[in-house]
């Protein structure tokens, strides 16, 4: 799968991604870096086909009222720290990627993946 991570989150995870097979970048290796306004996140995820992964509501807005980006992964946990978020990811990691198979629109808490339909 292919995602495009936000600003929120560590740029260490796409490495985290990438280690277990996945294509994955961050708003960092944008053009715009962190700058990169939402509008443009949304069209690049979308252009090429990647998951936009973010802590930020906003996106969950622009998904529910335009339908855009086509797919989305919140990451619902509020402030974790990085060992923390790491262990949790790879942990359901498996569980996203078979979520993402049929849904658009999923969440990441401490308990679940929520499948959004």
């Amino acid at each position: 799968m292919k995602f495009l991570v936000d600003a929120q989150l560590p740029r260490r995870f796409c490495q985290w991604l990438r280690e277990s097979g996945h294509d994955a970048v961050h708003t960092l290796d944008l053009a715009l870096g962190n700058g990169t306004p939402d509008s443009e996140i949304i069209r690049i995820a979308d252009t090429e086909e990647r998951i936009v992964v973010t802590k930020d509501d906003d996106f969950v807005q622009s998904f529910l009222l335009k339908n855009q980006p086509k797919r989305l992964m919140l990451v619902a946990t509020g402030n974790i720290g990085n060992a923390e978020l790491s262990q949790l990811i790879l942990q359901v990691l498996p569980e996203i990627i078979k979520a993402f198979e049929k849904a658009r629109y999923i969440e990441i808490n401490y308990r679940a993946v929520v499948i959004h339909e």
